[in-house]
């Protein structure tokens, strides 16, 4: 068995879903590599197309000192952006000011003090008619960290 499968059954056992105010996430005992390779995969294999990957976490760190900071908030932290065909679709014919909240996005980050635990959520979207992206949303992070 390889190490990433041994990890990523590892993650299951560790993952534990959290919820502050609009935002799902779990930590996950699982290197950043590991966890934001299989949410890039978890989306492709959906067959979504990935929109952009904002680097988060670079970016911070690239313009920590311009803004007079000293703190590294982050290790790695990445933003997936994407959208759904279908999934969008529904939501907008149910409220057309659902447009405000695509693309979709699914984040993943460790921090210096956690460098061995990976965060990976989304923000939680209101509504009954977003509850499917919501476990649009759900889904691909489950089937990332539970492999």
């Amino acid at each position: 068995m390889s190490k990433r499968i041994i990890a990523l059954t590892a993650a299951t056992f560790f993952a534990t879903p959290a919820f502050a105010q609009d935002i799902t996430s779990w930590v996950v005992d699982d290197s950043f590599d590991n966890v934001s390779f299989s949410v890039e995969s978890a989306i492709i294999d959906k067959g979504l197309t990935i929109d952009s990957i904002s680097n988060v976490g670079e970016m911070l760190e690239r313009t920590r000192e311009d803004v007079g900071s000293d703190i590294t908030i982050f290790s790695e932290a990445l933003v997936y952006s994407f959208c759904s065909a279908s999934v969008s679709r529904a939501a907008m014919e149910a409220d057309v000011m659902n447009i405000a909240f695509c693309p979709y996005g699914i984040f993943i980050f460790s921090t210096p003090e956690n460098p061995d635990q990976t965060t990976v959520g989304h923000r939680f979207m209101p509504g009954d008619a977003m509850a499917p992206v919501n476990e649009m949303l759900d889904a691909i992070i489950l089937e990332a960290i539970e492999g």
